[in-house]
């Protein structure tokens, strides 16, 4: 693997942690996946490590998983969080060119995006990441790359994505007693967009859907830029838990019954059909209606794309995205799915695969695997500079202008 660089990537999930181990060809887009292991998240709930020691326990089983099955040693990897602790924020900076000419250089754009870094944030709060909208030069607005262009005011509207400091923290103290770097610490939403969005959805405005455990992340692109995301604190395991309710039964029989019998269309159910919990469960000996079971489930998702919905409201997409809304996470295998959002959003609906892969596809073809695969694009496209989708203001600013570059359509 001499012409090859190795890329890992680690998704620390409220249900699951992931590791994916792929190599890169040099001047190839493509990832070869080589390896996968997979450890459940005990220690870990809604984003948050809750037990260093059983947390750190479990990433070190799914990073020895991964290596075996890859056959390479892991050293460094990135990192995809999500939970309920992430929060989002707008936010706008300004400044004066100077110098000859008065021609925008790169530092000007450090330091307008310097400025809108500078945003009011509580004080248990850390930026993650700092992702340029557009800008403005002048009067003239909705401008992706400044560099080289003359204007006396240099603005930029920038999104905003934060973490609760000590659950960063308390992350990276799990990663270091595991004995590898950690390169990045990406978003879950960003790194499914770098997996299943492609750049014609960007451009003519998308939403990207991750139904997860514990939570449901938000993503809205247009003109190749995010303009809006959020965190939705309801997911796969309030399923669980509403089937637990609804048909009386432990929550392991309830998932059961989820993976096995769930669907969002009730309709589509015939109403006599029966459930033997007896088949599935050494704790329930009872029969439930499957129609019931189903009514459930398709009220929780229900819920879900109403809330959704109220998000595109927000910022006036509502039904107004020409892409439609791509779902991924593994939330969104339930049968039914597609249908209930595209009622529920008023929208194109399609499910997101990973893409640009190659290997064992068989094993991560799916779109539970978006954020996993996602990270791996990210590395490979954006490199180690600390630079993409990210402005580390304190390390270095080396790849700006090759950075912005690849972001543009």
């Amino acid at each position: 693997m001499s012409n090859s660089k190795i890329l890992v990537g680690l998704d620390i999930g409220s249900s699951k942690i992931r590791t994916i181990v792929g190599t890169v060809e040099e001047k190839k887009n493509n990832i070869n996946i080589i390896g996968v292991g997979i450890s459940p998240s005990n220690g870990i709930r809604k984003g948050m490590i809750t037990d260093i020691e059983e947390a750190a326990s479990n990433i070190t089983a799914s990073l020895d998983d991964a290596e075996r099955m890859a056959g390479e040693p892991i050293h460094r990897v990135f990192v995809g969080v999500s939970g309920t602790h992430i929060e989002t924020y707008d936010s706008k900076g300004v400044i004066a060119i100077n110098g000859q000419n008065a021609e925008i250089s790169e530092d000007d754009v450090d330091r307008v995006l310097e400025a809108a870094r500078a945003v009011s944030l509580p004080s248990n709060r850390e930026i993650l990441r700092i992702i340029p909208k557009n800008f403005s030069v002048d009067s003239q607005k909705s401008i992706k790359y400044p560099v080289g262009m003359t204007g006396i005011r240099l603005e930029v509207e920038a999104h905003i994505i934060t973490g609760q400091t000590a659950a960063i923290k308390n992350l990276e103290k799990c990663l270091y007693q595991t004995g590898v770097d950690t390169e990045e610490i990406i978003p879950s939403v960003l790194a499914c967009a770098e997996s299943v969005l492609d750049r014609k959805q960007k451009e003519l405005g998308v939403v990207l859907v991750e139904i997860g455990a514990t939570c449901t992340n938000i993503a809205v692109f247009e003109e190749s830029s995010i303009i809006y995301s959020s965190i939705l604190p309801v997911g796969g395991e309030h399923v669980t838990n509403d089937l637990a309710i609804g048909l009386r039964c432990a929550i392991e029989t309830a998932e059961k019954v989820k993976i096995e019998y769930g669907t969002c269309l009730p309709d589509d159910v015939n109403e006599r059909e029966e459930i033997d919990l007896s088949q599935i469960s050494k704790t329930d000996a009872h029969s439930v209606n499957k129609r019931h079971s189903a009514k459930i489930i398709e009220a929780r998702y229900h819920e879900i794309f109403l809330l959704v919905r109220d998000e595109l409201s927000k910022i006036g997409r509502d039904g107004m995205l020409p892409a439609g809304a791509i779902l991924c996470g593994g939330g969104v295998k339930m049968p039914g799915t597609v249908d209930l959002a595209r009622e529920s959003l008023q929208l194109p609906v399609q499910i997101g695969f990973p893409k640009n892969i190659e290997g064992i596809v068989d094993r991560i073809d799916d779109p539970g695997f978006a954020n996993l695969v996602g990270l791996l694009h990210f590395a490979n496209r954006y490199g180690s500079s600390k630079s993409f989708l990210d402005f580390d203001f304190g390390k270095n600013f080396s790849s700006i202008s090759k950075w912005f570059k690849k972001l543009l359509p």
